[in-house]
């Protein structure tokens, strides 16, 4: 009897991995979807932010340095959006796309060479 529940335990753990492996959390959830892809990455004069078809006008962006200070603010963002990058030292920022309500939808990290 241990060796049929041990067999029995073992197949719906199977199923239940195959399963979780093959979803696509993306297809199922699209608000996980990448709104934004910026490039390039180092960059060096300008970075650009591209929002993808699913962009709605509500978005901030907001850039903060390695410190957490915000350097960059821009709300009710176009389609695209190109950040010079004279005013910024060199190091890692990060990047915040937050909605309406102020929550973040996706963040990121780009770096800035001199």
């Amino acid at each position: 009897m241990k060796n049929i529940t041990f067999i029995l335990i073992l197949i719906i753990g199977l199923n239940f991995t195959s399963v979780a492996q093959t979803k696509d959390p993306i297809a199922e959830n699209p608000v996980t979807a990448k709104l934004v892809k910026f490039y390039p990455n180092p960059a060096s004069a300008a970075i650009t932010f591209e929002f993808n078809k699913v962009y709605e006008g509500s978005y901030s962006l907001q850039v903060f340095n390695f410190m957490g200070k915000k350097v960059y603010d821009i709300k009710k963002l176009p389609s695209r959006v190109i950040i010079n990058l004279d005013d910024f030292f060199r190091g890692v920022y990060i990047f915040q796309l937050r909605d309406k309500m102020g929550t973040v939808v996706q963040s990121g990290k780009f770096q800035v060479v001199k």
